[in-house]
């Protein structure tokens, strides 16, 4: 990442995103004027080279993101518009930059960088180093107006990767330094308003699964789980669909390494979901890192389905304690599957006597107890109010008689 620059280079600032898979940026120049405001989520597909063939991955990009000094608001009456470069998690870097004419902007082109050289990542990769794959992709909108797109977008980087945006916000060329209240929307959300979220669908059972090795459990786990899955039927419609998965129908197994727990879950006599935990030795905390899922579809035009992501950071704990999140949690695995984690309490690795540790409790819940705090609060300064005001006005009456 490069370092900071002098007083005049443009002022960078994260915002974290607080809705699901979703990250806000802002770029500013040297007077902290934003100009160029974009909140997105991105999962990208590389497929590369090994020993054995070809081989796709896919992982999410944005949760460890952060805006590099190379962004830029651009120069007045110069050729080099605004841009806004990221560096990613795994060795990944995404840059957007901006051109615009008399009446519109535009994402004039999009460069993505990934490293074969991260192990992790990229697995037994045959070519090592930086790569380098460009777009020039269909994101217009007018002047002072914010590019908005709900729906996916499926952006091809030459012949190896494929970059899906969704739940897209942005905009460029700022005149305020916030979004504008107009709004450009993509094309593929189409001409009607967006329509409205479907029924809620019921909670899914809450199942206990644990993992034991030869030196006893590693992973112990209480919570519900769901599937979204996203696919196209044999008509071409595409439908999206949430499997709850039943703890009284699931096979469970597994297995223990020194820094990796594995849960797989069966069902109907296939494997159906796996979820790996890894432990972070130097930070001392287990996070959820992988998620496989193997499903058979009979009304899909292709019934089998798979998605898997090895490249997650959620559900993280210290090691020694559990995790604990009443509300539900959303891990994307690809853009076209989710896993819903609800009324979680698990825990990997240094499990004593089958017990769950000390909980740690998710962002989410710590939230939602501010709500009940900040409305306890205002109650109480609206009665502490009161009684100064009664007292004050009390004061005032009796002060209205004089001794004869």
């Amino acid at each position: 990442m490069a370092a900071p620059g002098g007083a005049r280079r443009p002022l960078l600032l994260l915002l974290l995103g607080l809705v699901h898979s979703a990250w806000a940026f802002v770029v500013t120049d040297g007077n902290s004027s934003a100009c160029i405001r974009a909140t997105f989520s991105a999962d990208v597909q590389v497929r590369y080279d090994t020993s054995s063939g070809p081989k796709n991955t896919t992982f999410s990009l944005l949760p460890d993101a952060e805006v590099l000094n190379t962004s830029s608001c651009g120069r007045e009456n110069s050729s080099s518009g605004p841009s806004l470069a990221l560096a990613l998690g795994n060795g990944c870097t995404l840059t957007l930059r901006f051109a615009k004419d008399s009446t519109s902007y535009r994402v004039e082109q999009l460069l993505f960088t990934y490293n074969l050289s991260d192990a992790r990542s990229f697995p037994n990769a045959s070519t090592q180093g930086a790569q380098t794959v460009t777009s020039n992709p269909d994101i217009r909108a007018d002047l002072d107006t914010r590019y908005r797109c709900l729906s996916h977008r499926r952006l091809e980087l030459g012949n190896s990767t494929v970059l899906t945006l969704s739940n897209t916000t942005l905009q460029a060329y700022l005149s305020s330094g916030n979004f504008s209240a107009g709004e450009t929307r993509c094309k593929q959300d189409g001409p009607g308003p967006t329509p409205a979220p479907p029924h809620p669908t019921p909670a899914p059972s809450v199942g206990r699964y644990n993992v034991s090795g030869v030196n006893g459990t590693c992973l112990l786990a209480n919570m519900g789980l769901q599937l979204n899955v996203t696919y196209q039927q044999k008509d071409n419609a595409t439908v999206t669909r949430v499997f709850s998965i039943d703890p009284n129908k699931t096979t469970v197994s597994g297995s223990c390494a020194a820094q990796l727990a594995t849960l797989e879950l069966l069902g109907e006599g296939h494997r159906l979901l796996i979820l790996q935990f890894a432990m972070n030795t130097s930070s001392s905390r287990f996070f959820l890192r992988g998620v496989q899922v193997n499903m058979t579809l009979p009304e899909a035009r292709e019934p089998t389905f798979t998605a898997a992501n090895g490249s997650l950071r959620a559900l993280e704990a210290a090691v020694g304690h559990s995790y604990r999140c009443s509300a539900e949690q959303q891990v994307r695995i690809t853009p076209a599957c989710s896993l819903n984690v609800v009324k979680a309490r698990l825990q990997a690795f240094q499990i004593q006597d089958n017990t769950f540790g000390a909980a740690e409790d998710c962002p989410l819940d710590e939230n939602s107890m501010l709500i009940p705090i900040a409305v306890g609060g205002a109650l109480a300064g609206l009665v502490l109010v009161v009684l100064i005001a009664y007292l004050i006005g009390r004061k005032r009456s009796h002060a209205g008689y004089q001794t004869i």
